[in-house]
């Protein structure tokens, strides 16, 4: 499934910048939080497409806060809070730019949110993709 390949292609650019420590150069910094945005946008997408596929009408449910509570609920992923705290994070970073935010964030993203991403990738991969 193309939006599934996309979503793992995203995340293992996002962990490749496991390879830079801090203090981290400008472009790295910034190139840290825009592939975090990237693998967000994937990740629900993602979701998005295969919780239709399997028969959930998600068709009016166009934000990606809506397609985390009914993956929840779904139980295509186990912690909604922890999402929900990924989408407050992208959208602080999305709509404003301080270096002590970006520097916080990319410890929630190292800390918590690549493991959020990697479950929700295995849980894809284990219960949800179409057979081919």
């Amino acid at each position: 499934m193309k939006k599934f390949d996309n979503f793992t292609r995203a995340l293992k650019n996002l962990e490749s910048s496991r390879e830079y420590e801090p203090p981290f150069e400008p472009t790295i910094q910034a190139g840290i939080v825009s592939l975090f945005q990237i693998c967000f946008e994937q990740a629900w997408k993602t979701m998005k497409a295969l919780l239709e596929y399997h028969g959930l009408n998600t068709e009016q449910v166009a934000f990606p806060r809506k397609i985390i509570k009914v993956a929840y609920q779904s139980r295509m992923i186990s912690d909604q809070d922890g999402w929900l705290g990924l989408l407050d994070t992208r959208n602080e970073l999305a709509h404003t730019y301080s270096e002590v935010d970006s520097l916080e964030a990319i410890d929630k993203i190292r800390g918590v949110y690549m493991g959020l991403f990697r479950d929700l990738r295995d849980e894809l991969a284990a219960n949800w993709l179409p057979e081919e």
